[in-house]
Order: C-alpha cells, then structure tokens, then sequence
C-alpha cells in the first residue's frame, strides 16, 4: 500500500487570470457551477458549511446548496441541529466547494441569517415526500438509542399522512450565507494555484490575488 504521503496530482486542468474574472462574485460562481453542472462533476450543489461552537471548537459537515439570492447562498436543514444551534449562537459561517474534476475550489466567509418562512415552506413541498417525513422523524443530532424506534416513529408519521400534504415542521427551513468575501481557486502545476477574492468595500466588489 502507498504512504499517504506519496499520494499527489497536478493540477493542469485550469487558468484563472483576472481579465476573465466577472466584476460581480455571484456572477462568476453562476459561470462556475455551470460548468461544473455541464461536465457531471459528483454532486456539484454539495458544500462543506464550518460553524463553532460555544467553546470555540470549529465543526464541518456537508450539505447542499439550493438557491443563490439576495448576495448570499441557501441551504435548508433543522433548525435544532448541532449545526443551528451553533449558528443561532454565532451567526457566522464559512462555506466550502470542491470540485476535483475541474480542479477548482470556492471558499465563501458570511454572516447568516434565516430564510422568510414563506420560501422555506415552498422548498419543503418541493421535497419529495419521504424527505418530508424524515424532517419530522429525525431529531437531527440527537443520541439514538433504538434505530428500531427511529424507523417506527417514520412508518408511524407515514401512516398519519397518507393521502394528505405534509406541513412543514416549525423546526426545519432554510438559512442564507450573506456572502462577506468569495474566493475563487484553480488548481495550477507545481502548486501555484491561481486565487483570486472578492471582498466588498466602498459600496462595490473588489478583487486581490493570494499567493497559493
């Protein structure tokens, strides 16, 4: 078996220079995750969202991004969980999207925020309705004890909404990241990958170039 260590690619897929960079961040991450959508990357939407909690011990998970509006990127989950509790605490987050078939990253630092009611409920009826009824079974991060008991509770609620719409739980909706900074990253030969930020100052997005 090889070292981890000995495990490395180059990256030759890629430039990113800054006359083909969009003024707009939102702009260039559309331009993006179509071309991501148009090569069939593995789960595009997918993206690491960073939180910490009350002690200041950061905590990542995935999940996936279903909108880009209002200057920020949305999500939806239980508002209960490890991850709303850390975000009801303190309201910032770090976003994260990979996608090694293009060899490129977006990294985004935001402030969040809750989605009106009224776009959490259009999403959830959206949702196809065995995810709906996982919304109400799963009390998301919580200690299971008996999996059986978990998959009754399911076939209990599948029983009592046979045939009828499915409401969406006061505990569960969407949150907004209000995008602070966006970086772009391409990955580059001998690790001199090209990225590039957007920060927004003096009422506009700018642009500056990190060293890899």
């Amino acid at each position: 078996m090889n070292r981890l260590a000995d495990i490395r690619n180059e990256y030759k897929k890629g430039i990113l220079q800054p006359e083909s960079l969009l003024e707009n961040p939102f702009e260039q991450f559309e331009k993006w995750m179509s071309e991501a959508l148009e090569v069939k990357c593995n789960e595009p939407t997918a993206m690491t969202i960073a939180t910490v909690d009350g002690e200041n011990m950061p905590n990542c998970r995935i999940v996936l991004l279903k909108d880009v509006c209002d200057g920020g990127f949305v999500f939806f989950t239980n508002y209960n969980s490890q991850k709303g509790v850390e975000l009801h605490e303190q309201s910032k987050a770090a976003l994260n999207f990979f996608w090694p078939e293009l060899e490129r990253q977006v990294r985004i630092r935001g402030v969040i925020e809750k989605v009106s009611a009224q776009k959490s409920d259009d999403y959830f009826q959206s949702r196809p309705r065995e995810s709906q009824l996982g919304a109400w079974a799963s009390d998301q991060s919580e200690i299971v004890t008996d999996g059986q008991e978990l998959l009754n509770k399911y076939e209990h609620l599948n029983v009592k909404y046979q045939d009828k719409l499915i409401p969406r739980p006061a505990h569960w909706g969407g949150y907004i990241v209000k995008a602070l900074t966006v970086e772009f990253w391409q990955g580059r030969a001998n690790r001199m990958h090209d990225r590039f930020q957007y920060f927004y100052e003096n009422d506009h997005w700018q642009i500056r170039q990190f060293a890899p």
